[in-house]
Protein backbone atom coordinates (compact mmCIF):
# COMPACT_ATOMS: atom_id res chain seq x y z
CA UNK A 1 0.00 0.00 0.00
CA UNK A 2 1.24 3.61 -0.86
CA UNK A 3 2.26 5.91 1.81
CA UNK A 4 1.08 8.96 0.11
CA UNK A 5 -1.52 11.00 1.18
CA UNK A 6 -3.62 11.55 -1.96
CA UNK A 7 -2.92 8.63 -4.88
CA UNK A 8 -4.92 7.13 -7.89
CA UNK A 9 -6.40 3.78 -8.55
CA UNK A 10 -7.97 1.74 -11.25
CA UNK A 11 -10.44 -0.56 -9.34
CA UNK A 12 -14.10 -2.55 -10.06
CA UNK A 13 -16.68 -1.46 -7.50
CA UNK A 14 -17.80 -5.13 -5.86
CA UNK A 15 -20.28 -3.91 -3.01
CA UNK A 16 -21.89 -0.90 -1.41
CA UNK A 17 -23.28 -0.44 2.09
CA UNK A 18 -25.35 3.36 2.80
CA UNK A 19 -24.69 4.66 5.83
CA UNK A 20 -26.29 8.07 6.46
CA UNK A 21 -28.44 10.11 4.87
CA UNK A 22 -26.12 10.21 2.10
CA UNK A 23 -22.63 8.79 1.97
CA UNK A 24 -21.91 5.03 1.07
CA UNK A 25 -19.55 2.71 1.89
CA UNK A 26 -17.87 0.97 -1.30
CA UNK A 27 -16.06 -1.90 -1.45
CA UNK A 28 -13.16 -1.59 -4.51
CA UNK A 29 -11.05 -4.00 -6.01
CA UNK A 30 -8.14 -2.14 -7.16
CA UNK A 31 -5.62 -3.24 -9.63
CA UNK A 32 -2.73 -1.53 -7.85
CA UNK A 33 -3.56 -1.87 -4.03
CA UNK A 34 -5.72 -4.89 -3.48
CA UNK A 35 -9.12 -5.09 -1.91
CA UNK A 36 -9.74 -1.56 -0.29
CA UNK A 37 -13.31 0.21 1.61
CA UNK A 38 -14.13 3.50 0.86
CA UNK A 39 -16.70 6.15 1.64
CA UNK A 40 -18.13 8.22 -1.12
CA UNK A 41 -19.59 11.20 0.68
CA UNK A 42 -22.60 12.54 -0.53
CA UNK A 43 -23.27 10.28 -3.31
CA UNK A 44 -26.84 9.61 -2.33
CA UNK A 45 -27.86 12.78 -2.72
CA UNK A 46 -30.15 13.84 -6.27
CA UNK A 47 -27.65 16.14 -7.20
CA UNK A 48 -24.40 13.80 -6.82
CA UNK A 49 -22.51 13.48 -10.19
CA UNK A 50 -20.47 10.77 -9.14
CA UNK A 51 -23.14 8.31 -8.41
CA UNK A 52 -23.70 6.60 -11.57
CA UNK A 53 -19.80 5.66 -11.69
CA UNK A 54 -20.00 4.17 -8.61
CA UNK A 55 -22.16 1.33 -8.70
CA UNK A 56 -21.87 -2.47 -8.60
CA UNK A 57 -19.67 -4.07 -11.36
CA UNK A 58 -18.22 -0.89 -12.71
CA UNK A 59 -14.53 -0.64 -13.72
CA UNK A 60 -13.61 3.20 -12.69
CA UNK A 61 -10.17 5.16 -11.79
CA UNK A 62 -10.42 7.30 -8.50
CA UNK A 63 -8.18 9.73 -6.76
CA UNK A 64 -8.56 8.37 -3.28
CA UNK A 65 -7.21 10.27 0.12
CA UNK A 66 -6.31 8.31 3.02
CA UNK A 67 -8.68 8.40 6.09
CA UNK A 68 -8.31 6.62 9.78
CA UNK A 69 -10.82 4.18 9.08
CA UNK A 70 -11.62 4.44 5.09
CA UNK A 71 -10.32 5.86 2.15
CA UNK A 72 -12.40 8.84 0.67
CA UNK A 73 -13.40 9.00 -2.70
CA UNK A 74 -12.38 12.28 -4.21
CA UNK A 75 -12.38 12.03 -7.91
CA UNK A 76 -14.46 8.98 -10.20
CA UNK A 77 -14.04 8.60 -13.99
CA UNK A 78 -15.78 5.11 -15.54
CA UNK A 79 -13.65 3.13 -18.03
CA UNK A 80 -16.59 0.21 -18.50
CA UNK A 81 -20.31 0.80 -17.47
CA UNK A 82 -21.09 -2.83 -18.61
CA UNK A 83 -24.56 -1.37 -19.30
CA UNK A 84 -26.24 -4.74 -21.16
CA UNK A 85 -25.17 -7.02 -17.95
CA UNK A 86 -27.82 -4.81 -15.93
CA UNK A 87 -30.23 -5.11 -18.47
CA UNK A 88 -30.67 -9.28 -17.68
CA UNK A 89 -31.53 -10.71 -14.18
CA UNK A 90 -29.38 -14.05 -15.45
CA UNK A 91 -25.75 -11.55 -15.88
CA UNK A 92 -27.02 -9.79 -12.89
CA UNK A 93 -27.30 -12.82 -10.58
CA UNK A 94 -23.96 -14.39 -12.12
CA UNK A 95 -22.21 -11.39 -11.98
CA UNK A 96 -23.16 -10.49 -8.27
CA UNK A 97 -21.50 -14.05 -7.62
CA UNK A 98 -18.21 -13.39 -9.33
CA UNK A 99 -18.26 -10.48 -6.79
CA UNK A 100 -19.08 -11.76 -3.88
CA UNK A 101 -16.58 -14.70 -5.32
CA UNK A 102 -14.19 -12.08 -5.08
CA UNK A 103 -14.46 -10.52 -1.69
CA UNK A 104 -15.26 -13.46 -0.08
CA UNK A 105 -11.26 -14.87 -1.15
CA UNK A 106 -9.05 -11.82 -0.89
CA UNK A 107 -8.00 -10.42 2.11
CA UNK A 108 -7.87 -6.14 2.29
CA UNK A 109 -4.94 -4.90 0.81
CA UNK A 110 -3.19 -7.21 -1.14
CA UNK A 111 -2.56 -6.66 -4.75
CA UNK A 112 -3.59 -9.40 -6.99
CA UNK A 113 -3.62 -7.90 -10.47
CA UNK A 114 -4.11 -11.45 -12.10
CA UNK A 115 -7.46 -11.77 -10.81
CA UNK A 116 -8.24 -8.49 -11.22
CA UNK A 117 -7.99 -8.63 -14.85
CA UNK A 118 -9.71 -12.41 -14.64
CA UNK A 119 -12.73 -10.23 -13.41
CA UNK A 120 -12.92 -7.88 -15.69
CA UNK A 121 -12.55 -9.77 -18.58
CA UNK A 122 -15.30 -12.10 -16.76
CA UNK A 123 -17.54 -8.89 -16.67
CA UNK A 124 -16.53 -7.71 -20.30
CA UNK A 125 -17.53 -11.29 -21.09
CA UNK A 126 -20.91 -11.46 -19.18
CA UNK A 127 -21.77 -8.07 -20.75
CA UNK A 128 -21.39 -9.27 -24.43
CA UNK A 129 -22.42 -12.66 -23.88
CA UNK A 130 -25.95 -13.76 -25.45
CA UNK A 131 -26.78 -15.68 -22.79
CA UNK A 132 -25.92 -19.61 -23.70
CA UNK A 133 -22.63 -19.81 -21.84
CA UNK A 134 -22.94 -17.69 -18.51
CA UNK A 135 -22.66 -20.38 -15.82
CA UNK A 136 -19.90 -22.51 -18.04
CA UNK A 137 -17.99 -19.01 -18.08
CA UNK A 138 -18.97 -18.49 -13.87
CA UNK A 139 -17.86 -21.91 -13.23
CA UNK A 140 -14.45 -21.02 -15.36
CA UNK A 141 -14.10 -18.13 -13.59
CA UNK A 142 -14.30 -19.71 -10.24
CA UNK A 143 -11.87 -22.75 -10.84
CA UNK A 144 -9.31 -19.89 -12.06
CA UNK A 145 -9.78 -18.13 -9.34
CA UNK A 146 -9.19 -21.04 -6.46
CA UNK A 147 -6.25 -21.61 -8.85
CA UNK A 148 -4.41 -18.67 -8.96
CA UNK A 149 -4.82 -17.94 -5.08
CA UNK A 150 -3.40 -21.49 -4.42
CA UNK A 151 -6.46 -22.93 -3.09
CA UNK A 152 -7.09 -25.61 -5.30
CA UNK A 153 -4.11 -27.65 -7.74
CA UNK A 154 -4.61 -26.73 -11.32
CA UNK A 155 -4.77 -30.68 -11.91
CA UNK A 156 -8.02 -30.83 -9.86
CA UNK A 157 -11.26 -29.43 -11.24
CA UNK A 158 -14.49 -29.44 -9.02
CA UNK A 159 -18.10 -29.74 -10.37
CA UNK A 160 -21.67 -28.43 -8.89
CA UNK A 161 -22.38 -28.87 -5.29
CA UNK A 162 -18.58 -29.87 -4.52
CA UNK A 163 -17.42 -26.67 -5.98
CA UNK A 164 -19.65 -24.72 -3.66
CA UNK A 165 -19.09 -26.80 -0.61
CA UNK A 166 -15.20 -26.40 -1.30
CA UNK A 167 -15.80 -22.54 -1.30
CA UNK A 168 -18.04 -22.32 1.14
CA UNK A 169 -15.35 -24.24 3.20
CA UNK A 170 -12.57 -21.63 2.75
CA UNK A 171 -14.65 -18.66 3.29
CA UNK A 172 -16.33 -20.40 6.63
CA UNK A 173 -19.71 -18.79 5.23
CA UNK A 174 -22.38 -19.30 2.42
CA UNK A 175 -21.78 -16.57 -0.31
CA UNK A 176 -25.46 -15.05 -0.44
CA UNK A 177 -25.36 -15.28 -4.32
CA UNK A 178 -25.22 -18.85 -5.33
CA UNK A 179 -28.81 -19.41 -3.59
CA UNK A 180 -30.38 -16.55 -5.93
CA UNK A 181 -28.23 -18.04 -9.22
CA UNK A 182 -30.18 -21.82 -8.45
CA UNK A 183 -33.39 -20.52 -7.98
CA UNK A 184 -32.88 -18.47 -11.01
CA UNK A 185 -31.87 -21.45 -12.75
CA UNK A 186 -34.37 -23.88 -11.27
CA UNK A 187 -37.00 -21.41 -13.02
CA UNK A 188 -35.48 -21.82 -16.17
CA UNK A 189 -35.58 -25.14 -16.39
CA UNK A 190 -39.49 -25.70 -14.97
Amino acid sequence: MTSERVYKAEGIILKRKNISEADRILTIFTKEYGKIRAIAKGIRKVSSRRAPHLEVFTRVRLVLHRGKTFENISEVEPVAIYQPLREDLTRVSMAYYLCELVDSLLPEHQEHRDIFLLLSEALSSLSAEDGTRIYERGKAFTLETLWSLGFLPRTKTLNGEKLQAFIETITERRLKSTHFAKQLMNEKLA
